[in-house]
């Protein structure tokens, strides 16, 4: 029998900003592109000492926050994604998906490897943009603390009152014990494509799902950690191939936002809804797929999408 393959190392940091509003929430269906923008454009703001120059003219791109978490160019010596202008960033964006508190509002960002350096610019620009108001009513979000969750311990207050306190370091998640069968259930729009066409829920297969986290995974630790993903990734994505869900019962989510890079109004839809999946023989994917309730899958993971969770056939919940 064939060992299995070793997992992935990926250090992340999970962080909670808990901001209080003074009257109902009222943002977009899906508010994560507001979120987003709201938060680049404070923190571009903030950081950027040379105006009206493009990011990628710059000759501070390679050390400018900004650049690394919104524009991410991928270093002069790179060896992977050379033919692209960026490499993938170095966050996700978690919303809450209950929002029936009318006096508070919990956002989770997820930091990635080295991008937790920049941390405090992404507390100060996150101040901002919520204090500056998002959707068309421009509504205040105030941020009051943050916490920094950990896996095995409660949540540390690393923040309140304008102090931040030292952070632990990232680390990667522990993957705990594979469940016989699990339950995939995706929060967020997963938009993948596969031959130049986005999957909808009929087409929707394990192999272009894996191959996928695979790609994204393999990226963030090539561009983010000091630990690339060494695996067989030809042999991965063959066994792929040969692995269908058990249970598909996915929907399309289409929504519209508007690009003010582009100028113009985007549909930016996808998959959501739940998945089964049978993992005997499967233990090589099984860190991937556990991995990937913090990385998210698809396309505009930054701005929140693709997120997903797992639980067992018994119930027993991941914690992505």
């Amino acid at each position: 029998m064939t060992p299995p393959l070793s997992a992935p190392q990926l250090p992340l940091s999970v962080f909670r900003f808990h901001f209080s509003v003074e009257r109902p929430i009222q943002l977009p269906p899906y508010p994560g592109s507001a979120w987003r923008g709201a938060f680049g454009a404070a923190l571009k703001k903030t950081v950027c000492i040379v105006k009206n120059t493009p990011c990628g003219d710059c000759l501070l791109k390679h050390s400018c926050a900004y650049s690394y978490l919104f524009e991410t160019p991928p270093p002069g010596d790179a060896q992977k994604m050379r033919k692209y202008t960026a490499a993938p960033h170095p966050f996700v964006l978690q919303l809450p998906e209950d929002t029936r508190d009318d006096s508070a509002y919990a956002l989770q960002t997820v930091v990635f490897g080295h991008g937790q350096r920049f941390f405090p610019y992404v507390v100060h620009a996150l101040k901002t943009a919520g204090e500056q108001g998002l959707g068309a009513k421009r509504q205040a979000f105030l941020l009051d603390h943050i916490e920094q969750l950990s896996l095995t311990a409660p949540p540390t207050l690393i923040y309140q009152h304008g102090k931040l306190e030292p952070l632990t370091p990232p680390a990667p998640p522990g993957i705990p014990a594979m469940p016989p069968r699990i339950r995939l259930t995706i929060h967020t729009p997963m938009r993948i494509k596969q031959d130049s066409k986005n999957l909808n829920g009929a087409h929707f297969r394990f192999a272009a799902f894996f191959g996928n986290l695979l790609r994204r995974i393999s990226m963030l630790t090539y561009f983010h950690t000091d630990t690339p993903l060494e695996t067989d990734f030809a042999g991965l994505v063959q066994k792929a191939r040969t692995v269908e869900f058990s249970k598909n019962n996915l929907n399309w989510y289409d929504w519209t936002r508007y690009s003010s890079r582009q100028q113009t109004e985007m549909q930016l839809g996808g998959v959501i809804g739940t998945l089964e999946l049978d993992l005997e023989g499967l233990d090589d994917f099984w860190p991937y797929l556990w991995l990937g309730q913090w990385t998210h899958a698809g396309k505009a993971t930054s701005m929140g999408m693709g997120r997903y969770s797992i639980e067992s056939a018994d119930g027993h919940a991941g914690d992505g």
